[in-house]
């Protein structure tokens, strides 16, 4: 259910952007989302279609895509891609580890559509 309030952030930022642009449609929402965040596509997908119908962001296509996620072992500094729920270091074991990546949620480019007859 955290999707709702996501999604309504997404649509608030693309409406303003939009905007700015000078849209009168916005036609694509590009979204960076890491791997270990717990943000589900369809989800989002469900309440952008139905919070986003009657504005400039109607029909937007969404473009969801997924960042693996990177930890570095603080003890060997191997920065590394975890296997399955294992998130120690493969090279050492530890388990002093920090994640570099993979737990990201941003909105990272908006297509618009503008007037250009004006």
């Amino acid at each position: 259910m955290h999707e709702l309030p996501v999604t309504e952030s997404i649509l608030e930022i693309a409406l303003r952007h939009g905007a700015e642009a000078g849209a009168v449609r916005i036609s694509a929402i590009h979204l960076v989302i890491g791997q270990l965040s717990s943000i589900i596509d369809d989800s989002v997908q469900f309440y952008w279609d139905m919070i986003s119908e009657g504005t400039l962001a109607e029909g937007a296509e969404l473009r969801f895509r997924r960042i693996p996620a990177v930890f570095l072992c603080s003890d060997c500094e191997k920065a590394y891609k975890p296997e399955g729920e294992d998130f120690s270091c493969p090279r050492c074991g530890g388990t002093r580890v920090k994640l570099t990546s993979g737990n990201e949620f941003q909105v990272e480019a908006i297509e618009v559509e503008t007037d250009d007859a004006s």
